[in-house]
């Protein structure tokens, strides 16, 4: 119908991490496969974290075409890719294996002396990707964060700005180590659908907080959660998350 106003998020809740990490994978999957019948190649963009470790396992056994599957990062710590604390190393380690191993992956970290410096060759690499990408997984902090995208720190109004050009940003997290880059919200919402993983009592606190009246400023996760552009799923468990197999 001409004019509808797209739905608002829609609630997925699980009885545990098992079942949530099972129901997104599928779900991802489904998206990326349909892509594949339409089209060449398929996007997916990814967070890291310890939320999605037992999802990123579930879906590197999904039975897909994953050398025509291109996967990036929503952001990423400016440390080497060997780091633990890298979000690279986790995917690497969790979903680009068994099957996906066969996957194309394009990192956000690169030769760069700075975060700063190296936002603008980050989104050159992820530009020649298919957009909008397929399927984009998006977490939660404690804090209302999303990406990278974190309350306080400095050009958080200009990256959560719908109308600005796509772009790699980088930021700086006032609580948080290491300088960050993250794909700014419009960027975030170059997508066809976009899946957000919670759990635990304090994130789904955190989430009430963030469906009610506020500056996005003060929850970042509300820009995506408010928008209508772009289909959103909260998957939401009660406990933590599970260990990645």
């Amino acid at each position: 119908m001409p004019g509808a106003t797209k739905p608002e998020a829609r609630l997925i809740r699980s009885a545990d991490g098992a079942e949530q990490a099972a129901l997104l994978a599928s779900a991802i999957a489904s998206e990326l496969a349909a892509a594949l019948a339409r089209r060449v190649a398929a996007s997916l963009v990814v967070s890291g974290g310890r939320t999605p470790g037992a999802m990123f396992a579930q879906l590197s056994r999904c039975e897909l075409e994953w050398a025509r599957v291109q996967v990036t990062l929503a952001d990423e710590r400016w440390v080497d890719v060997a780091d633990t604390a890298s979000n690279e190393a986790l995917v690497r380690g969790t979903l680009l294996r068994e099957r996906a191993a066969a996957a194309r992956f394009i990192g956000l970290k690169n030769a760069a002396p700075t975060a700063a410096a190296g936002a603008e060759i980050a989104w050159r690499a992820i530009s020649a990707m298919p957009q909008p990408f397929d399927f984009v997984v998006l977490g939660m902090g404690d804090d209302g964060h999303t990406a990278s995208l974190f309350p306080g720190s400095a050009g958080l109004a200009a990256a959560l700005d719908a109308a600005a050009a796509p772009a790699c940003v980088a930021m700086q997290p006032v609580d948080a180590p290491h300088p960050r880059l993250s794909l700014n919200l419009s960027a975030l919402l170059r997508a066809r659908r976009i899946g957000i993983q919670i759990s635990g009592a304090r994130k789904w606190a955190v989430y009430q907080r963030a469906l009610e009246d506020g500056p996005v400023e003060q929850l970042p996760v509300r820009a995506i959660l408010r928008q209508r552009a772009v289909p959103v799923d909260v998957y939401w468990c009660p406990d933590a998350p599970a260990a990645a197999a």
